[in-house]
């Protein structure tokens, strides 16, 4: 059901890979609450997505767009002020670590994989939104919004250094978001959700058993890609112009349950 809470909004999502995209998911939601908005992702991974397919179905540009690269984000936010002008909206969907996908344990990181991580999955995020403000680029009561996990609070087993990333990430949304509310009255959150079978997700050491653990977890259960883009939509939406550098659990209840009666009658005394 639509309720045309994005009608007449323009934005910008990155990070859409395929259909198991959590990006994907919150570009049709966005379509389908009524705005237009510009996808894009680095070059590899249009090369090996099916961000077109997408594209299509919304009605939207892609333009590629290494978030390492001022130069690459430059040419985004020009190619979209030549657009829409100003833009509501901007979803940062994105994370990569080497260590992660060579199988790097976390005391053992290669730093040059950490650095690269840290600069994909976070300091982009800065870059991102540097870029927006200096190019007065988002409209008053504007939002940003970035996918963060709960690793970035607590140690969990085998999500490596996207840990460190994620909880860097979460503090540039708190300090930015101060300085871009006070200066043009835009928000910036982040998303705590919960483990997502996503591309990037399945390549998490013991990821099935974390999906698991926390499904059995949290009260409602794990919450899915789709309800995670209908809570994107949400804050892009006016329905939430007061709300800003907070980081978000979208997680079923899970950042807040302690122990539960399933998991203490594994250590009952028998």
């Amino acid at each position: 059901m639509s309720y045309n809470l994005l009608k007449g909004k323009k934005g910008i999502i990155f990070g859409a890979l395929n259909v198991d995209s959590i990006a994907w998911k919150v570009a049709l939601k966005a379509h389908e609450e009524g705005a237009e908005f510009i996808l894009t992702n680095a070059p590899v991974a249009l090369r090996m997505g099916e961000l077109d397919e997408l594209a299509k179905a919304t009605g939207s540009d892609v333009v590629s767009a290494d978030v390492t690269s001022m130069e690459d984000l430059e040419n985004l936010f020009n190619k979209t002020a030549e657009k829409f002008g100003k833009i509501d909206f901007i979803l940062h969907s994105i994370g990569m670590s080497v260590n992660v996908r060579k199988k790097i344990p976390y005391t053992e990181s290669n730093y040059d994989f950490y650095a690269k991580g840290i600069d994909i999955s976070a300091i982009s995020f800065h870059r991102v939104m540097k870029i927006a403000k200096e190019k007065d680029i988002m409209n008053e009561w504007g939002s940003i919004v970035a996918l963060s996990y709960i690793a970035a609070q607590l140690a969990i087993p085998g999500y490596n250094d996207m840990s460190d990333a994620k909880s860097l990430l979460e503090s540039i949304a708190r300090t930015f978001g101060y300085y871009y509310g006070l200066d043009k009255k835009v928000r910036v959150n982040t998303i705590s959700q919960s483990p997502t079978k996503t591309t990037a997700g399945n390549g998490i050491k013991g990821f099935n058993s974390l999906y698991n653990f926390a499904n059995s977890n949290s009260p409602l259960g794990n919450a899915s890609s789709e309800a995670c883009a209908d809570y994107c939509i949400t804050l892009f939406s006016d329905l939430t112009k007061y709300v800003t550098m907070q980081n978000l659990y979208h997680d079923g209840g899970f950042s807040k349950t302690a122990v539960t009666d399933r998991t203490m009658s594994h250590f009952e005394e028998r």
